[in-house]
C-alpha cells in the first residue's frame, strides 16, 4: 500500500471522476464535433450568400469558445486531479508509458486552443477564405486531440499481448506504438467520432433555439434542421460500431455485459442491465423528440425544447462511459492492474495473495487510544475496497453485507482471497491481498460497521456488483 486511499463519503472517489468525466465528455466531444460543424457551416454560407447564417454563427462560435476553451479546460484538468488522487498506481502507469503521448496531445491542444480564440476574434476582420482555413486549422487539430486521447483510453481496457509481456519490467514504454493502436483503438475511434458530431448538431440546436422564429422564421427553420441532421450519421452507424467494438473486446470481459442483458428475462437487473437500457432508451427518445420537435417544426423549437434534448444526450452518454467502464471490471488496465491499484502479477498466485499487505505502511493510523487491530481492519479496507465501494453511500457496505454476520463476512473475504476460476465474484472483482491477521482484521472492521436489517427492495443477488 504506497499510497494513502481518498475517501469520499457517500459517493466514492468513483463517483467524483464519474460526475467530472461525463461533464468534461459532453463538452471535450462538442469540441471535436463542433470543429467541424463551424467551417462545414460556415462554407455553406458563403456558396449561397447567406448572411444572415454568418451573424449566427458568431454566436454560436462564441459561445463555442467559451463552452470548450474554458468548461472543458477546466474539467479536463478536474480529471487529472480526481484519477490521481483515487488510483495513483494506475496513473502512474499511463504516465510512464504515455508521456510521450500526452507531450503530443498538449502541443495539438495549444494550437487548438489557440485556433479557436483566432477563429472567434477574426470574424469579419479577414478575408472569409483566410477565416475559413482558420476554422479548418480547428477542426483538424481538435481531431487529433480524440486520435490522441482515445489511444490512452482503449488501452485501459485493451492494453495488447505485446504491450502486456514487458508490463511491470519497466521497458513498457518500448511497445509504446503497439499499446497506442490496441485491439479496440480503431472501433472505439469511430464510436467517439460519431458521438462527437452527433453532440455538435446538440449543442448547435441549443443556440439555434435561441432565434426568434417570428422574427426570422426561414433561418431558424434551415439552421435548426441542418443542425438535426448532424445526428443521422451516429444513429445510422452506431450499431455497426458498437458492434465491432465488442467484437475486438476481451471474451472475459464480454462476457461482463452478456451477464448483464441476460438477467433481463429473470428480473434481476445488474447495473450493466440498467445501463444498457438507459442508452436504447434515452438514444431512442432523443431521436424522437429531435424529430418531432426539431425537424417537423423547427420555427416552434424553444430553448426548453433544446435543453430536453440536452439532458437525454446527457443520459445516453452517462450511461454509454459507465457500461463502458464497467466492461474492464475488476480491472483498470486489463490484465495488468485491478481496480484496487493491485497489479496482477502480485495478486493471481496464492503465495502472492498471502504477502502482507500492510508492511510497510505509512498510513496506518498510529494515532493514541486507536486499537491496532481496528486500525488495520479500517487500513485493509481503505486499500482494497474505497476504491469501487463506500460505507454508506454508492455501492454501499452497509447494504451489501446487510444480514450477513461475523462468520458469514469472514466467508465471503476467504472466497475473494482464494480468488479461484468458479468464484461468482472473479468476474468483477479483484482478489483479497493479506495475511491471515490482516483478513481477520478486515472482516472484523466490516462486521462493526452498523448494517441495517436486510430488505426485500434491496434486490436480489444479479443486484451486488
Amino acid at each position: 500500500m504506497n499510497y494513502p486511499a481518498w475517501d469520499v463519503p457517500h459517493i466514492g472517489s468513483g463517483g467524483i471522476i464519474a460526475l467530472i468525466a461525463i461533464y468534461h465528455v459532453m463538452i471535450s466531444h462538442f469540441a471535436v464535433g463542433g470543429g467541424l460543424y463551424l467551417p462545414l457551416a460556415e462554407r455553406k454560407a458563403l456558396r449561397e450568400n447567406r448572411r444572415d447564417w454568418l451573424d449566427q454563427l458568431r454566436k454560436h462560435a462564441k459561445f463555442f469558445l467559451i463552452l470548450t476553451g474554458v468548461f472543458g479546460a477546466v474539467s479536463g484538468v478536474g480529471i487529472w486531479f480526481a484519477i490521481g488522487l483515487a488510483n495513483p498506481e494506475a496513473t502512474s502507469t499511463l504516465i510512464h508509458n504515455f508521456v510521450f503521448g500526452w507531450a503530443m496531445e498538449w502541443v495539438f491542444f495549444l494550437v487548438e486552443l489557440s485556433a479557436a480564440a483566432v477563429y472567434y476574434y477574426t470574424w469579419g476582420r479577414v478575408p472569409d477564405s483566410v477565416h475559413l482555413k482558420v476554422g479548418w486549422l480547428y477542426a483538424v487539430v481538435s481531431f487529433g486531440t480524440l486520435v490522441i486521447i482515445n489511444g490512452i483510453l482503449a488501452f485501459m481496457l485493451t492494453p495488447g499481448d505485446p504491450w502486456l509481456t514487458v508490463a511491470g519490467t519497466g521497458q513498457e514504454s518500448s511497445r509504446f506504438w503497439s499499446a497506442f493502436f490496441n485491439p479496440t483503438y480503431w472501433p472505439n475511434l469511430l464510436i467517439r467520432t460519431l458521438v462527437c458530431t452527433s453532440l455538435a448538431g446538440i449543442w448547435a440546436l441549443v443556440t439555434c433555439s435561441r432565434i426568434d422564429g417570428a422574427q426570422h422564421p426561414d433561418l431558424k427553420s434551415a439552421l435548426v434542421r441542418w443542425s438535426a441532421k448532424w445526428l443521422i450519421p451516429s444513429f445510422g452507424l452506431m450499431p455497426f460500431a458498437v458492434g465491432w467494438y465488442l467484437w475486438t473486446v476481451p471474451e472475459s470481459q464480454r462476457a461482463l455485459l452478456t451477464l448483464g442483458v441476460n438477467t433481463i428475462g429473470p428480473g434481476a437487473f445488474t447495473q450493466v442491465t440498467r445501463m444498457a437500457l438507459v442508452i436504447v432508451i434515452a438514444s431512442a427518445t432523443l431521436v424522437a423528440v429531435v424529430y418531432a420537435l426539431a425537424w417537423r417544426s423547427p420555427r416552434d423549437f424553444r430553448f426548453g425544447h433544446a435543453l430536453a434534448v440536452l439532458a437525454l444526450a446527457l443520459a445516453a452518454t452517462a450511461a454509454g462511459e459507465y457500461t463502458r467502464e464497467m466492461l474492464r471490471k475488476p480491472y483498470v488496465v486489463g490484465n495488468h492492474m485491478y481496480s484496487n491499484g493491485l497489479r496482477a502479477a502480485a495478486a493471481d498466485t496464492p503465495e502472492e495473495r498471502s504477502r502482507s499487505y500492510l508492511d510497510p505502511n505509512l498510513w496506518l493510523d498510529r494515532s493514541p487510544g486507536v486499537e491496532p487491530r481496528a486500525a488495520i481492519g479500517e487500513a485493509m479496507f481503505r486499500g482494497q475496497c474505497l476504491a469501487c465501494h463506500t460505507r454508506d453511500g454508492y455501492r454501499s457496505m452497509k447494504r451489501l453485507l446487510a444480514g450477513r454476520d461475523r462468520e458469514a463476512i469472514q466467508n465471503l473475504l476467504a472466497i475473494l482471497h482464494e480468488h479461484k476460476p468458479d468464484s461468482p465474484y472473479r468476474a468483477f472483482m479483484p482478489p483479497l491481498v493479506g495475511t491471515a491477521d490482516e483478513i481477520n482484521a478486515l472482516a472484523d472492521y466490516l462486521a462493526s460497521l452498523d448494517t441495517p436489517a436486510p430488505s426485500l427492495a434491496s434486490g436480489g443477488a444479479g443486484t451486488k456488483q
